[in-house]
């Protein structure tokens, strides 16, 4: 049996207005302000860029596995917020590929990053977690 995998992150706040994630030797600006801060994530936004990174390397993982054409590859993900208590209801994701696999193969590479995503399966235990690939 294999030791699991694990993740380490540290968020410091820099001031009222934001703060700095570090992981091994990567940096990300975190909005922290009430008001806003558009140079910088904020938690919602970072929770769908994880999505979406996960579904990015998933599919650069499993695309030479199965001998996939992959050329290029855009998930776009949205979510939507409840109130009260606050909270994410649904995530909707889209996955446009550049590639000249036909639809079959697609559906396989699309079948295959929902099956393998740390953060998607996760996500999906949590929350309504739906979505789309297609050709771009």
């Amino acid at each position: 049996m294999t030791a699991p995998l694990e993740y380490d992150v540290v968020a410091s706040r820099i001031d009222a207005h934001g703060g700095l994630a570090t992981a091994r030797q990567a940096q990300i600006r975190l909005d922290t302000d009430p008001a806003g801060q558009a140079g910088a994530f904020n938690p919602a936004e970072l929770l769908l860029a994880a999505t979406a990174a996960c579904m990015l390397k998933g599919a650069e993982r499993v695309a030479p596995m199965i001998g996939f054409d992959l050329r290029g590859m855009e998930v776009r993900v949205h979510a939507t917020r409840r109130d009260n208590p606050p909270r994410i209801v649904s995530i909707e994701y889209d996955i446009l590929v550049d590639t000249p696999e036909d639809d079959r193969r697609l559906e396989l590479l699309h079948t295959n990053i929902r099956k393998y995503g740390t953060v998607s399966n996760t996500l999906a235990d949590a929350v309504a977690l739906s979505g789309t690939i297609r050709r771009r």
